[in-house]
């Protein structure tokens, strides 16, 4: 049983320590700078998201247009429009459309379908 045990000791360390190695210094990661047009949709949605509650909170419309160019859409107003859109049909959280809609709103793209939306937002964060 000791031999056993021995043996069983000796081979996790070996098969550690080999990993280790592969792991670290012949196979390491290699961080690639990828840009943001490469993002699934869903993580372009909640840039688009988080772009949109950064516009609220300093009003800079013109900012939040250039930082939605990241993503190397053509019509970024259109695509504002499409993902407020897609949240209302997908029925996402409401304080995320309503940061949407309040997006659109600036960008000039507000539709019927977002107009219960426009209300959601507390009165000191209206655009």
């Amino acid at each position: 049983m000791l031999r056993f045990l021995a043996s069983l000791v000796i081979a996790l360390g070996v098969g550690a320590a080999i990993g280790l190695y592969l792991g670290w210094v012949q196979f390491p990661v290699e961080f690639v700078d990828s840009p943001a047009t490469d993002l699934a949709e869903s993580y372009k949605d909640d840039y688009t998201v988080m772009i949109a509650a950064g516009y609220l909170t300093d009003g800079d419309l013109g900012g939040a247009v250039e930082r939605l160019r990241l993503l190397g859409m053509q019509n970024i107003p259109a695509w504002v429009q499409s993902v407020t859109e897609r949240y209302i049909s997908s029925s996402r959280d409401s304080r995320d459309i309503a940061y949407l809609v309040a997006l659109s709103e600036g960008v000039g793209r507000l539709t019927p379908i977002m107009e219960p939306y426009r209300q959601l937002l507390p009165p000191g964060q209206q655009p």
